[in-house]
């Protein structure tokens, strides 16, 4: 009879034993599959939007400018919180200048004047397309911009397109708009602007 009962009690234990070494590597495997879940969701990574120097930098139709905004140290500046709008010339329109105006402004005698010139083609604040021609429509076929360096743009319309005329009187059309930053909008113009 005690052999009978320290039998029974060794195959009870065996399979108390078993049970709990079951569940165990049932709450393991529970365990495992809730990190590998975790893990992947930290795999996911937000992609955030480029700065306007980010932005212009990685588009080969503004190498110019960006040459000039290193050049200028303003790189920082724009990489700032802003928001901006940059009225940002092509590298066709830095072509449009007389031969050997580029070149001359990237000297580092020129620095003071290169940042006029760069500054005259930022805004403070973010104006999208459809704002600037409704400030246009409002203000009877005009819209006065003043830019950073101080100046003053004169956006107006002809047919579709926005025209920006300088204080010189040289004018020069928005070709590409609202290009998003993530401290701003980019409006891609077509001859370099001057103050």
């Amino acid at each position: 009879m005690k052999k009978i009962f320290v039998t029974t009690f060794l195959l009870t234990g065996l399979l108390a034993t078993a049970a709990c070494t079951n569940n165990n590597k049932k709450d393991t495997q529970k365990s495992e599959t809730v990190e590998q879940e975790t893990v992947e969701v930290k795999k996911e990574e937000v992609v955030e939007t480029p700065t306007i120097v980010g932005v212009a930098a990685a588009n080969k139709n503004f190498t110019t400018l960006v040459t000039a905004v290193k050049a200028a140290g303003l790189v920082e500046t724009l990489n700032g919180k802003g928001p901006f709008t940059v009225f940002a010339p092509l590298n066709d329109a830095f072509a449009k200048l007389p031969a050997g105006t580029v070149e001359g402004l990237l000297k580092p005698e020129s620095k003071e004047t290169l940042t006029a010139v760069l500054t005259y083609h930022v805004v403070s604040g973010k104006f999208v397309a459809a704002d600037v021609v409704k400030a246009i429509q409002d203000g009877n076929g005009t819209f006065v911009i003043t830019t950073v360096q101080g100046g003053t743009l004169t956006a107006s319309l002809d047919g579709d397109s926005v025209i920006l005329t300088d204080a010189k009187g040289g004018k020069s059309k928005i070709v590409l708009t609202d290009v998003a930053a993530s401290n701003g909008v980019i409006h891609a113009i077509d001859t370099v602007v001057m103050p």
